[in-house]
């Protein structure tokens, strides 16, 4: 029964994945140019494709969790993360399908979108649609558009470490998410992602799936005040610096807790 479980969830995650290309497209060819129809404010537009990504994602890992490709333990801090309007929230990166769990749990978070994304048939739609930051901005237009997504009330999901975990080695991350942070004065609302088995890492393709069902957990800690890393008198870079090293700290000392729980 074993391998007869395996073929199905191998077959499953393949499944799962050309229906998630399919949305995309579907979305792109159908819903988003409705949107833009009956929706002649650009704000409200964006706000609305916003919302219907979010459903979206939230039936698709409603679908992986049926198939039993994953049990997701997601909901939990939901509350949280329904509160951090205008704070950037950080999480680790292990998995390919973070960012879709995160945006199904959060009706209006915006997010830094690789460039690839924008050129990617199946989703450039998506993420024109909710007009998402581009991380091919050049650093001055990057901070603008990031400030003025803040100031509008949005949740910003930034994952410092720029692209997900390695499986082996140090923890490493970038500074562009302190330096955002620093230069916009956002709160940070810290996520920990853990996935158990290992699946949909940077190492592993999406075929190599696990000998059992993994089980993804999402869990939401209180803000980090942003206030205690704006010394005056200091560098801004000195203080992203500081502020980089805190959050490596403390991503390593929350995996290491959950790991062991």
């Amino acid at each position: 029964m074993r391998w007869l479980n395996y073929l199905w969830r191998l077959f499953a995650t393949g499944l799962s994945f050309g229906l998630f290309g399919v949305g995309g497209l579907l979305l792109t060819i159908f819903v988003f140019p409705l949107i833009t129809i009956v929706s002649r404010d650009h704000n409200l537009r964006k706000k609305r494709a916003r919302n219907v990504i979010h459903r979206s994602f939230k039936l698709f890992i409603g679908m992986m969790g049926v198939f039993g490709m994953f049990d997701f333990d997601v909901y939990r801090d939901r509350q949280k993360l329904l509160q951090s309007g205008g704070k950037i929230v950080i999480a680790n990166h292990p998995t390919l399908i973070d960012v879709v769990v995160l945006l199904a749990i959060m009706p209006h978070a915006d997010c830094i979108v690789k460039q690839g994304l924008w050129k990617n048939p199946f989703l450039r739609g998506v993420v024109r649609a909710a007009d998402y930051i581009k991380n091919s901005q050049d650093t001055d237009e990057l901070l603008e558009s990031c400030k003025r997504s803040l100031n509008q009330g949005y949740s910003l999901i930034i994952f410092p470490e720029g692209t997900r975990t390695k499986a082996q080695g140090e923890m490493v991350l970038q500074r562009g998410a302190s330096n955002i942070a620093i230069r916009c004065n956002a709160d940070l609302v810290p996520v920990t992602i853990c996935c158990q088995p290992s699946t949909l890492s940077k190492e592993e393709s999406w075929y190599h799936i696990p000998s059992k069902k993994a089980h993804f957990l999402l869990r939401v800690e209180d803000a980090i005040e942003i206030e205690k890393f704006q010394q005056q008198g200091i560098s801004l870079s000195i203080r992203a610096r500081r502020l980089t090293e805190f959050l490596k700290d403390y991503f390593i000392g929350e995996q290491k807790r959950y790991a062991r729980s």
